[in-house]
């Protein structure tokens, strides 16, 4: 048994504007259904994109705070003319420049129309075939101990992993990376930024659930009532979800 991360999911006042945002930062479609804004590959909407992890945005009634996001993503460049290009791009869409602390680093740090942090990367050889999206990046205090929950909770496998860093990604290729940086910041808001999981056709997300418990997650109560979800909590408090199998594949 395995879960696959799907995509991830950004709180936001305005989701259908944030979600269009991101629909275009990242070259996508923005599919609205219901209250929430999903963007994915150009086209029309496949869920669960079989490689690409989509952007689901939902709306929520609180702003975001002035501390810094503990998940964002990293977004990847092919030159250095193509990295100008798309912060001058993404720009002109709304997105500002963060100070996070960054000093001079060859990446660039910017924020999406309602806060959250994100970084346009310089060209690394690494993430030639991720797509737009390079990374999902995790702050954490042990990355060798999130490797190790993140590795067995879902079908990803661990790349590298030192005491600083650790890199996991899709035993299939393409798609982006999941990576873990230690830093000495420890959970102090509720996450603006998570991943949702999905289990596999034919899978059991009761048993998935209880498996994830196991590996030393914990329930989370978000005041999400009943919903067909379950929020959880990693090790060290990254809230994550664990989403019902479409009614196809649930009967699958």
């Amino acid at each position: 048994m395995a879960l696959r991360p799907v995509q991830v999911n950004f709180k936001a006042l305005d989701a259908s504007a944030v979600g269009r945002f991101w629909a275009e930062a990242l070259g996508w479609s923005a599919h609205s259904g219901g209250v929430t804004t999903y963007a994915g590959p150009p086209g029309d909407l496949v869920w669960p994109d079989p490689v690409v992890l989509g952007v689901e945005v939902v709306p929520v009634p609180e702003p975001k705070t002035a501390t810094k996001n503990r998940v964002h993503l990293d977004l990847a460049s092919t030159s250095p003319a193509h990295q100008a290009e798309l912060v001058a791009r993404l720009r002109a869409l709304g997105a500002t420049p963060a100070d996070v602390g960054q000093g001079e680093v060859p990446w660039t740090v910017l924020a999406d129309p309602e806060g959250n942090e994100f970084c346009v990367l310089e060209p690394r050889e690494v993430y030639r075939d991720t797509g737009p999206i390079a990374a999902v990046v995790v702050d954490c205090v042990d990355a060798r101990a999130m490797a190790g929950f993140w590795c067995a909770a879902t079908d990803w496998t661990v790349h590298e992993v030192d005491d600083d860093h650790a890199v996991l990604r899709s035993a299939r290729g393409g798609g982006p990376y999941l990576e873990f940086l230690r830093g000495p910041d420890t959970k102090t808001v509720p996450d603006r930024v998570h991943l949702d999981l999905l289990p596999y056709p034919g899978d059991d997300k009761a048993a998935e659930v209880a498996r994830l418990r196991a590996l030393g997650a914990t329930d989370l109560d978000l005041g999400q009532g009943d919903v067909p979800w379950t929020c959880l909590a990693d090790p060290e408090g990254h809230e994550f979800c664990v989403l019902a199998l479409p009614d196809a594949d649930a009967e699958s």
